[in-house]
């Protein structure tokens, strides 16, 4: 998956928040999930605009 697939800034959306793409979810909502001890599949039940492989690529990139 490119980048520009995964995660998109622009100041039309959400303020220019880091966003995933297509999307008005911002990345860092994922982090807040799995920081407070949710799994993957409980951010993407909650957040269903967002591709399973959109979430995945972002997460390797923070490795």
């Amino acid at each position: 998956m490119e980048k520009g697939q995964v995660v998109s800034c622009d100041s039309e959306v959400m303020g220019g928040t880091l966003v995933f793409s297509g999307t008005r979810v911002p990345v860092h909502t994922l982090v807040d999930y799995l920081e407070a001890g949710h799994s993957l599949d409980d951010f993407l039940d909650g957040f269903s605009s967002v591709s399973r492989d959109q979430a995945s690529a972002y997460l390797e990139t923070m490795l």
